[in-house]
């Protein structure tokens, strides 16, 4: 009888935290809500990392999940060699806000060679859970309609600058 088996997974955090993933990332991709912006942000690099593209597409503004292309991230996850993430600067919820912002820089190599994407993305926290908001993915609301999040507000008060914040600050 023939034995197949995986490559074992090293047991520290693909984050770059220095933890165990079971520690660290491995708790918010098992289920357990990102306590911050920066901890979700880490975890969906991790999810990157390790092809969990369900875990991104549930992290990622439920108003959007429906436009991100699983596929087409399904496929980058794994023609990829993750080579680091470096958390730059987090920028927690200003008082009275639901929004946080994280400027990373992600690091990797595939078939045309190696490549560092730098971001400042935006994150909204409702009913207790932090969640991405995808600047490549538009979301489907004018000024004075409620809010994607759910927040209750008018778009134009509460995600509308977030998403316009993060749009500024893609890398390409």
């Amino acid at each position: 009888m023939t034995s197949h088996s995986t490559p074992e997974r090293s047991p520290d955090c693909p984050c770059g935290s220095g933890a165990r993933l079971d520690e660290c990332c491995g708790q918010y991709l098992a289920g357990t809500p990102a306590p911050s912006a920066e901890r979700l942000m880490r975890s969906r690099y991790s999810a990157y990392v390790l092809g969990d593209i369900d875990y991104l597409r549930q992290t990622t503004l439920p108003a959007q999940q429906a436009g991100l292309d699983a596929e087409a991230m399904r496929a980058w996850s794994l023609q990829s060699a993750w080579l680091g993430l470096q958390v730059e600067r987090a920028e927690p919820p200003a008082e009275r806000s639901a929004h946080a912002f994280v400027t990373f820089s992600a690091r990797w190599r595939d078939v045309s060679g190696g490549h560092i994407h730098r971001e400042r993305s935006a994150f909204v926290r409702h009913a207790g859970r932090w969640y991405f908001i995808d600047p490549t993915v538009p979301l489907r609301a004018g000024r004075n309609d409620p809010c994607p999040c759910g927040s209750g507000m008018k778009f134009k008060k509460c995600c509308a600058d977030a998403l316009h914040q993060a749009a500024q600050g893609l890398d390409g």
